[in-house]
């Protein structure tokens, strides 16, 4: 079935909504380069390079279902973060945002009775659930070192361990 003008619009929304997800996390890989945290501005860039390939698993279904990718300018993300905790805070904020936008879009292919770009998006619900746990325990740990700087020096090299995984190709 191809897929429709309503549902390709929605999802070329997405696919810039993703890559701005992008360019956020590299902005605040950056910030968190300049306060010499290089482990925690490590778990950003991984966190960049995940969303790119959700921007591309949007870009594939669109294309594999006979549909017109439709790329538009990319707003350019916040620079400056008062300190790691607050960068991760932003973080949740954002993935908070980005589940209220893949639930959206459920909602409009249930609505339109699109069963195979319904069951495209449920990969993406299971994964919002793991990118706001993520966050959340990042702010968990940051919240239990507080500004301490051993605890900060021990947690950002943890973070530093933090390497992309590709996702499994869908079925």
């Amino acid at each position: 079935m191809m897929i429709t003008k309503k549902i390709q619009d929605a999802f070329n929304k997405q696919i810039n909504a993703e890559t701005y997800s992008a360019y956020l996390y590299w902005s605040m890989s950056a910030g968190l380069e300049e306060i010499n945290l290089p482990g925690f501005a490590n778990w950003m860039r991984v966190q960049a390079q995940e969303e790119m390939t959700h921007a591309v698993k949007f870009y594939n279904h669109i294309i594999e279902r006979g549909g017109r990718v439709e790329l538009t300018a990319i707003d350019g993300p916040p620079i400056e973060w008062a300190s790691a905790k607050a960068v991760f805070e932003a973080g949740l904020k954002h993935e908070q945002l980005v589940t209220s936008l893949i639930n959206g879009l459920v909602d409009l292919v249930t609505v339109e009775k699109d069963h195979a770009a319904n069951m495209f998006l449920q990969w993406f619900v299971t994964e919002q659930v793991e990118e706001e746990a993520n966050a959340m325990d990042v702010l968990g740990k940051l919240e239990i070192v507080g500004a301490t700087a051993g605890g900060l020096y021990m947690l950002d090299k943890e973070m530093g361990q933090r390497v992309f995984v590709p996702p499994v190709a869908q079925a």
